[in-house]
């Protein structure tokens, strides 16, 4: 979508038709089409980096979590 963008638009100016009024907006469209999809590779790209680098947490020692979630003794008087 990037390139069918960029090349939407290098067509309408190699072929002068981007200066009409009806170029200059399918010019500006292609344009802003490409913008988005532009920026929409590149959150993915940085999301999936972010992703890729993040450290695996470890789990907690067996003994010491169970002896926290022993429940508390009950005693009468």
């Amino acid at each position: 979508m990037i390139v069918g963008g960029v090349g939407a638009a290098i067509w309408l100016l190699a072929t002068g038709q981007a200066g009409t009024v009806d170029g200059l907006f399918l010019l500006l469209t292609a344009l802003l089409l490409a913008g988005a999809f532009a920026l929409y590779v590149m959150f993915m790209i940085r999301r999936a980096m972010e992703a890729v680098s993040k450290p695996v947490p470890q789990a907690a020692k067996a003994g010491a979590g169970a002896a926290a979630k022993a429940p508390a003794a009950v005693t009468q008087a």
